[in-house]
């Protein structure tokens, strides 16, 4: 049937009312007509159900005019595929995004109902598992307050990352039930389904015209079904579409099989089906794990480009102006596959010509790379992908034939140099590697941070960088000020408002303005006083959690982030039992209390992260238990890190640890969040660290360790790291103390290998940036002794926080990148 015609004008309700009274009303309305229940009896959970219905209903009419002037005015769309998205709760950034917070607490108080008990009910949505989901999410509300349209395409994990649990010391991992009891943010779009194929063959066929054409014919096939969530811009300025899939079977259940008597077989196809999206990042460490991933990959990536091409068509019924109208970001490479499909699209569906088709798809594809660890940069068995994507291997081979013929014939390129730039590695098995199909199937390939971008062209894609030397460029990454700032620490936000006036608020460049303040004692003194509200708050937390009590007087050093080697949690726990010792045998001295605080996930293969963090627990368990400590030394870790726990610790922490070996972390947004809220970085040479040391200057950041090319000598040299080891008698008698037993006499020999390692190799300068950092962290506690300097130093990190605006970046990726024009502030 032919479609009706969009109409762009169709009438729409009047916008519901926001006073106090229409919304208490509503929320009733909504509590018994919606939720079916009476007030006298309603729970917590039934009142947030409401209050976010009555909410949601006030986002509605911005979502759908936004909709429409994309419509109406043919402004070309950005679309951001991204395999993680950690948006967490909801409810609280859509009310102060359209300026609802106070009349909705209002409401609920003439309601005997507190605001803040239902915003800590909302389930964080475990739709990440670190900064590469929360940056995701920081780009889709930036895209929305800057009025840029886009949507945000990922996957509708039913458990997503698991939740994190702590046994003996040891991480537990559990399902994550975010959807246990529904998601009232969401729309399921029935209409927006998509039949998405695995595995069959290959055969030509030959049109009507006479040309051969490649016809994929899957013998696997399910259903990709669309559900929405609106992502709203501060102040309302425009809501775009977070659009998840979730996979369902093309039928639920076989009858002949269950009539039969084999009622597990017949639900087999549903099995298959949803264990795609089951769970965020399945265990790989198998041939059908990392099968389960590479249909993850394709799933979403088949599906997004499906609905892309289908919206285009709808309203241009051309595929010419591709380039003009859609620009598609390539979060990492975990969508990369989506570069074949879009040319199997072009070619076997819309019959396009090759030169055609690869002139359209990289008009419309950037890729941003994460990552400079070649663990990290994936790569799929060719038999894989020739047995689940036959039709997308061909593609591969003929982009690489390309890709290759031009090195050769243009460039002149070496055999050595041929095998660095072609998609296939033949070492060891031959392999696709996504990070080259990513950057030749693009026009831009971006770093996330001036350093990671200078590297990235000089390591991981230099050859390719000498073949396309216009292709590399830089997009420092941002965080959101209105979730990592103005609705996180709203002390803060009240504080700088009164000092500096509101309209920082609309333009975060303006904390500059905090810069003249940085001195004055009344101002430090306030300042310094919603630093320890927010101390006070996490303290209690931690009580709760664990039944540890910390003074919210003590120096809180935190760092929370993905367990990881190169992040080096071992670094800052091993300085911390040197600072046991030290506080044990000279308790003399005028120590600084402090309380080490840690939080973050380590994947369930990662032996070595587990492994860090019950040593992090072990030396918790007893420092906080001995008495001669006195207080001066704790250490928590906090379990199951998300970004609702991150809201609370970030505006707490009095410093940032951002020590990663130095030439491996490609930019981190942790930094920037701690530096928005007054804390005080110790870190190395690494990510965004260097800019933000360009920003705040030297005397206000704590820089220590190697740099990126003395990392690279060593490791390159005949040094060893027993030298640095020997040398050091605070780091030989830390890691006695750890590899004998001393914090694990259940098993002395627990950490005997961990702590070998350093001996051994010390891959990640752990041993080698030691003493620098012990150093730094005496430098630290001088500061810290000086309430004044200290407090300076915090309120200038906050002034200078406005280049680490996602809006920045989301204003130099529209500009550079997609060819989107940004409407002026």
């Amino acid at each position: 049937m032919p479609q009706k015609p969009i109409v762009y004008d169709a009438p729409t309700p009047e916008p519901r009312a926001t006073t106090v009274e229409a919304i208490q009303a509503e929320i009733l309305e909504r509590l018994i007509y919606s939720i079916g229940k009476d007030p006298i009896v309603a729970r917590p959970h039934d009142w947030l159900a409401a209050t976010i219905l009555t909410v949601r209903d006030r986002v509605m009419d911005r979502w759908m005019e936004s909709s429409r002037e994309t419509w109406r005015s043919s402004q070309k769309r950005v679309y951001y595929l991204s395999l993680e998205f950690l948006i967490g709760r909801l409810m609280r950034d859509a009310m102060s995004n359209v300026g609802l917070i106070e009349p909705v607490r209002d409401a609920l108080k003439n309601l005997n109902v507190d605001l803040g008990d239902l915003v800590n009910l909302e389930p964080d949505a475990a739709l990440g598992n670190g900064g590469l989901g929360r940056l995701a999410a920081c780009f889709l509300e930036s895209m929305s307050s800057v009025k840029i349209p886009a949507y945000g395409y990922g996957i509708r994990y039913v458990h997503g990352l698991f939740r994190q649990e702590m046994s003996e010391g040891w991480q537990v991992e559990l399902p994550e039930e975010w959807l246990a009891h529904g998601n009232p943010w969401e729309f399921e779009r029935r209409e927006s389904a998509y039949e998405i194929g695995f595995g069959g063959s290959v055969e030509p066929v030959i049109d009507p015209d006479g040309i051969e054409r490649q016809e994929w014919r899957p013998n696997d096939h399910v259903m990709a079904v669309a559900f929405d969530t609106p992502i709203v811009g501060w102040r309302g300025a425009r809501v775009n579409t977070l659009r998840l899939w979730s996979a369902q079977p093309i039928d639920p259940i076989l009858l002949d099989k269950f009539n039969s008597g084999d009622h597990i077989g017949a639900l087999e196809e549903s099995s298959r089906a949803e264990a795609i999206t089951r769970v965020l990042y399945p265990a790989d460490s198998t041939a059908a794990g990392q099968e389960l991933r590479l249909r993850q990959e394709f799933f979403f990536s088949s599906a997004s480009l499906q609905d892309i091409v289908r919206r285009h068509l709808q309203q241009y019924d051309e595929l010419d102006s591709l380039p003009d109208k859609v620009a598609i970001q390539l979060n990492d490479t975990h969508p990369a596959i989506s570069i074949c499909e879009m040319m199997r699209i072009l070619l076997d569906v819309h019959g396009l010509e090759w030169a055609h088709a690869w002139k359209l798809s990289r008009g419309v594809f950037g890729y941003t790379n994460h990552t400079l660890l070649p663990e990290a940069l994936e790569s799929w068995p060719v038999a894989l992908l020739e047995r689940l994507l036959p039709r997308h291997m061909q593609i591969i081979y003929a982009i690489n034939a390309e890709v290759l013929t031009e090195a050769r014939q243009r460039a002149q390129f070496t055999d050595g140099q041929i095998a660095n730039v072609s998609l296939i590695d033949e070492n060891g098995g031959r392999r696709v590697r996504m990070g080259q199909l990513a950057f030749v199937g693009s026009h831009s390939t971006n770093g996330v941070s001036a350093l990671h971008t200078e590297l990235m062209k000089k390591t991981v894609f230099s050859d390719l960088h000498r073949l396309y030397p216009e292709r590399i460029n830089n997009k420092t990454n941002g965080i959101t000020p209105r979730r990592w700032l103005m609705q996180c620490n709203p002390g803060l936000t009240k504080l700088i408002t009164d000092r500096i006036g509101p309209e920082f608020l609309d333009n975060i460049d303006l904390l500059q303005g905090l810069n003249a303040h940085a001195d004055d004692q009344n101002f430090q003194k306030q300042f310094a006083a919603v630093k320890r509200d927010n101390k006070v708050r996490l303290a209690k937390v931690i009580k709760d959690r664990l039944g540890i009590n910390v003074s919210p007087d003590a120096m809180f050093d935190v760092q929370i982030k993905r367990i990881h080697e190169y992040k080096r949690q071992l670094l800052n726990i091993i300085q911390t039992v040197a600072a046991y010792d030290e506080i044990r045998a000279h308790p003399e001295r005028d120590w600084v209390p402090r309380v080490k605080i840690f939080a973050g996930k380590a994947a369930p293969g990662y032996w070595n992260a587990k492994l860090t963090i019950k040593l992090i627990n072990d030396v918790a368990k007893t420092i906080n238990n001995d008495p001669s400590v006195r207080g001066l030394l704790k250490v928590v870790f906090l379990p199951n890190y998300n970004v609702s726990l991150a809201e609370v610790i970030v505006p707490a922490a009095d410093l940032s640890e951002q020590i990663s070996t130095a030439g491996m972390e490609a930019s981190g947004t942790g930094n920037m969040k701690f530096m928005a809220n007054g804390a005080v970085t110790i870190g190395t040479m690494d990510g965004a660290n260097v800019e933000m040391h360009k920003e705040v200057g030297d005397d206000n950041i704590v820089i220590f360790g190697l740099r990126t090319e003395e990392v690279n000598e060593k490791r390159s040299t005949s040094e060893v790291p027993r030298s640095s080891i020997d040398a050091s008698p605070r780091l030989m008698e830390a890691l006695e103390s750890i590899s004998s037993g001393v914090f694990s006499p259940d098993d002395p020999n627990r950490y005997r290998d961990l702590i070998g390692g350093l001996y051994d190799h010390d891959w990640f300068m752990v041993a080698r940036d030691f003493d620098a950092y012990v150093a730094a962290q005496s430098k630290v506690d001088k500061l810290w002794s000086d309430p004044r300097r200290w407090s300076s130093m915090a309120i200038k990190n906050t002034a200078r926080v406005g280049y680490f605006s996602s809006d920045r970046t989301i204003r130099q990726y529209a500009e550079d990148i997609w060819g989107v024009s940004v409407p002026e502030t």
